[in-house]
């Protein structure tokens, strides 16, 4: 993808969230590619934010990172990190292991939908221009609590554009599968197990999503460039089956079955049937449009899109594009070289 040079040109960028897998490499990129004057790292774990600092030393040669501690849950101390003055928001903060959130579900609540709404506050008390939201496949036809929760997030940052008055602050959304090598994604997981010889797999017949965090960055970058307000945007991207996955991992090692555990699908879905009468689909995307207030029906937020037909629905089981065994194999050796780690990024004197 092609991005005006001139996006995030002097922009102060606040990050929730951001010593995550997506947050790191947001920042990296950002980094690499635009010249914001400030770069936010908002996120409750002071370790990850000094380790962060050490893998940056050397390309965060301006000192445009800032690092905050602090809870999308405390509203008081997010409203102090936007006090400063920030001009974008990413929000990437959430509790997301399906698990987890099965037998938490008052702590999953409190972060991802009490913490939404805390952002979308604070983003219209300090007038910031563009807040993107990161949402996931399991919040289309949700039937675990995480997904449950990442849904009543979206509708939060797409309703929020309603509450903004005259006020010029936009709220939009995107949506992904699974993140290729993100903490907790079944790359790393299967790769840190390879050695016993044994790979557990829920279900044989099981499709997952599959995007990079590159992708996944430039999608919250095209988001940002090209939303009006409202729009959740969702890439076009291959799906693998899980059983493929594990065999060019572990080639030689067995597959467990083990059963699909509480909350999980055969296949994801990212755009129900019921949302297809306000879907429109373009080269690269889909962007889903919120049925109030009629803006699905807007010209401007609509552009060049074409309208999904009745029924259509996108899902890693009936998608039309399927990643092959070479681009996976290809992606692990590029990802996992030593010259890719976030490691080799540290300089001699953080070490």
């Amino acid at each position: 993808m092609r991005f005006d040079r001139n996006l995030f040109e002097g922009k102060t960028v606040l990050v929730t969230g951001g010593t995550g897998s997506f947050g790191q490499r947001f920042s990296k990129m950002l980094l690499e590619h635009f010249n914001p004057r400030k770069i936010i790292i908002f996120s409750r774990d002071e370790m990850k934010q000094w380790e962060m600092q050490r893998r940056f030393a050397a390309i965060d040669t301006g000192g445009k990172l800032r690092y905050f501690v602090g809870d999308v849950r405390d509203l008081p101390r997010l409203e102090r990190a936007f006090a400063g003055g920030v001009d974008y928001v990413v929000h990437a903060a959430a509790l997301k292991i399906i698990t987890t959130a099965e037998y938490n579900p008052f702590e999953v609540i409190k972060t991802n939908i009490m913490g939404a709404m805390n952002v979308i506050e604070a983003s219209i008390n300090h007038k910031v221009e563009r807040i993107v939201a990161l949402s996931t496949d399991k919040a289309s036809s949700p039937v675990n609590l995480y997904g449950a929760t990442k849904l009543c997030s979206d509708k939060l940052f797409t309703a929020a554009n309603a509450y903004t008055g005259k006020q010029k602050t936009l709220f939009s959304v995107v949506r992904y599968g699974n993140v290729m090598g993100s903490r907790g994604s079944i790359i790393p997981f299967f790769r840190s197990i390879a050695h016993q010889g044994e790979l557990p797999i829920t279900d044989e017949r099981m499709t997952r999503f599959m995007i990079t965090l590159e992708q996944g960055v430039e999608l919250v970058w095209q988001a940002f460039s090209e939303a009006v307000g409202g729009e959740i945007f969702v890439p076009k991207i291959p799906s693998m089956k899980v059983t493929d996955v594990a065999r060019i991992i572990a080639p030689n090692a067995k597959l467990k079955i083990i059963g699909i555990r509480p909350g999980e699908k055969i296949h994801e879905s990212m755009i129900s049937e019921e949302d297809a009468r306000s879907t429109f689909e373009y080269p690269t995307y889909f962007k889903i449009l919120p049925t109030i207030y009629d803006w699905h029906h807007c010209r401007e937020r609509i552009g060049s899109g074409n309208q999904c037909a009745e029924g259509f629905s996108y899902t890693s089981g009936n998608n039309t594009s399927w990643m092959s065994d070479q681009e996976l194999t290809k992606w692990m050796n590029q990802e996992y070289s030593a010259s890719s780690r976030p490691e080799a990024t540290v300089s001699p004197k953080s070490s």
